[in-house]
């Protein structure tokens, strides 16, 4: 199968600037492209980027103008994958390789329905503790992509991805239960994001022994093992503790994406969150109070902007 030669990125977020600039930096930035809508794409004309301070200029591009792209990178928030789903159509050709970095358990299914099974990689971006407000993003800790695949006749495509990565100096590894690992940081995700928004607080305090976010997060994130194990994904309490433990490493005055919504006064992720969780409680007849608790909190947070 032929290497990967240019990446298309579909999102000019926190882990679309960070992870860009990271491959960018090594293979070129001539064989990065952003891809955007217009209304974006007049907007990031005249803006500056800054990724922990210094200045990058990537190369941008309305669909009608993006080439087919070896490996498309999708990494725009839930709500915003519709659109990205057109915005992306140009880019793909018939030997490319599709990898999402979003949150949440079902943006690779989504994203299959439309382009194909045979295209999409597995993954979860975790342990960066990037703050994204405007063009200027910054970070004390990159994290990992972890990537794998379902199906035995995607490995040479995993291959394929694993060999761009390494070239490109992108921090990551392969999973073989890459399904276990999603819904491992999906668990994360519920706990600490949600959390953190609500309580407007950073990493430093939902970790706070004692504290009554601490109590809420961890009650969320055993909400989620109890309906994984319904869907036959076995998260125990040691997957709980260790998310604990990666929360620890991260700059504990810095804050996850959903809090950064609030203070960006931004519609947030919760649907993705708590609105599956809630969902799937229903589905499977498990209590989610924590979920629901936190749902209602940032429904309200968001009705005041």
């Amino acid at each position: 199968m032929k290497k990967i030669e240019n990446v298309n990125i579909i999102g000019m977020g926190a882990l679309g600037l960070s992870f860009g600039k990271i491959i960018a930096d090594h293979i070129g930035y001539d064989r990065v492209t952003f891809v955007m809508d217009k209304e974006r794409y007049e907007r990031s004309r005249d803006a500056e980027y800054r990724v922990n301070g210094e200045r990058v200029n990537f190369r941008t591009a309305l669909p009608e103008n993006a080439f087919g792209a070896d490996l498309i990178i999708v990494a725009v928030k839930y709500n915003d994958l519709p659109s990205a789903l057109d915005t992306m159509e140009t880019s793909v050709k018939e030997n490319s390789t599709i990898i999402s970095l979003m949150n949440g358990i079902d943006s690779e299914e989504i994203i299959a329905g439309r382009y194909g099974e045979e295209r999409v990689i597995y993954s979860v971006a975790q342990g960066m503790d990037t703050m994204h407000f405007g063009t200027k993003v910054d970070y004390t800790k990159l994290g990992e992509i972890i990537i794998g695949v379902l199906r035995r006749d995607m490995n040479e495509v995993l291959k394929r991805v694993s060999d761009f990565f390494e070239e490109a100096r992108v921090p990551f590894r392969t999973e073989k239960d890459i399904r276990h690992r999603m819904w491992a940081k999906f668990m994360l995700n519920v706990g600490a994001n949600q959390t953190s928004m609500v309580f407007g607080t950073g990493y430093g305090g939902i970790l706070r022994d004692g504290s009554e976010a601490r109590m809420v997060m961890i009650s969320a994130m055993r909400e989620v093992i109890l309906i994984a194990r319904c869907e036959r994904i076995v998260l125990t309490e040691d997957d709980l503790l260790s998310y604990l433990e990666l929360l620890e490493d991260m700059d504990p005055n810095a804050c996850p994406s959903m809090s950064q919504d609030r203070l960006n006064r931004k519609k947030s992720e919760v649907e993705m969150f708590a609105g599956v969780v809630m969902d799937l409680g229903e589905k499977w007849g498990i209590p989610v109070p924590a979920n629901e608790f936190l749902y209602d909190r940032v429904m309200k947070i968001e009705s005041s902007y």
